[in-house]
């Protein structure tokens, strides 16, 4: 009878364990699917290391999210699972700067794959075939592109404003002038967000800006940052996006050299990876979480 009751106690045993192993599995799986808001009711502007690219992810404080930009067209799967890691099942705004393969490559895939809620792009004629594959993909989602242009607002509540502040005008001779440039404030915080535009179109922006934290444009070359922008500027951060031993020399030196004169904290994708910038409406915080979105296999 002892032999007995010991052999049907390991069996009940047993069975707990290998339930609780299955159950840990399939908790486990739908976390990783997707994860839990870290950052709720506070603006979390997330500058995802993609090489020599750009992307940039934002949880906004109304629980909206923004994705500016997608990387090469084998970072689609990467952005996607690091938005869902991050919470969030949708992106309510998804922004084209301007129609160059290392800022929209993945975007195409991104449409097909997840909920976008409204499109905003530079107007342009350019029939690139990547470009046309986004228009498609957008088309296909039964969605419509809405003009990134200086004047228009994204979001704006009591304390948070999203604004377009260029392109001005459209010079489709060079497609860095095009750059959808956003301003984006939460309180006392405001970000400079400028995807690769270069001194022309900064020179015809016509709204303030000063920013807190600036996104330097196009890489950190001297093409896009000069003395007189930073004097405007005033950044307290600026994150520069770039790949590691990139072939341009991005970011130039003596853009480092103006930035350091004016005691500004640099951050860089190709060193610090995965930049994250937090704002409470008051106070900014900077972190790393040394990622990188990784290619597609």
């Amino acid at each position: 009878m002892k032999q007995s009751f010991k052999t049907i106690l390991k069996i009940i045993i047993s069975s707990l364990v290998t339930a609780a192993i299955l159950c840990s599995c399939s908790l486990d799986f739908l976390f990783d699917d997707e994860g839990e808001k870290q950052y709720e009711g506070k603006l979390a502007v997330h500058f995802l290391d993609v090489g020599q690219g750009d992307s940039i992810f934002i949880e906004l404080p109304n629980d909206q999210t923004m994705l500016i930009d997608a990387g090469e067209n084998y970072h689609g799967e990467g952005i996607i699972n690091y938005i869902k890691k991050a919470g969030h099942s949708k992106i309510d705004y998804l922004v084209a700067t301007h129609p160059h393969s290392d800022h929209i490559g993945s975007m195409p895939y991104i449409v097909r794959n997840f909920d976008i809620g409204s499109v905003y792009m530079p107007k342009l004629t350019t029939t690139t075939k990547l470009y046309e594959s986004l228009l498609k993909a957008v088309k296909s989602k039964k969605l419509t592109v809405k003009n990134g242009k200086a004047g228009v607002n994204i979001v704006k509540t009591d304390d948070l404003s999203v604004d377009i502040i260029a392109p001005t005008k459209i010079d489709e001779s060079n497609l860095n002038n095009c750059s959808i440039v956003i301003m984006l404030t939460f309180g006392d915080n405001s970000f400079l967000l400028t995807g690769d535009a270069e001194t022309g179109e900064m020179k015809s922006v016509k709204a303030k800006i000063s920013a807190d934290v600036l996104k330097a444009g196009h890489h950190g070359s001297k093409n896009s940052t000069t003395k007189s922008l930073l004097k405007k500027i005033k950044p307290e951060i600026t994150v520069i996006s770039c790949g590691k031993n990139n072939e341009y020399g991005h970011p130039n030196k003596d853009v480092l050299t103006m930035l350091k004169n004016i005691k500004s904290s640099v951050y860089r994708t190709d060193k610090d990876k995965t930049i994250i910038v937090v704002s409470d409406g008051k106070n900014l915080t900077v972190s790393t979480d040394n990622q990188s979105i990784k290619r597609a296999s």
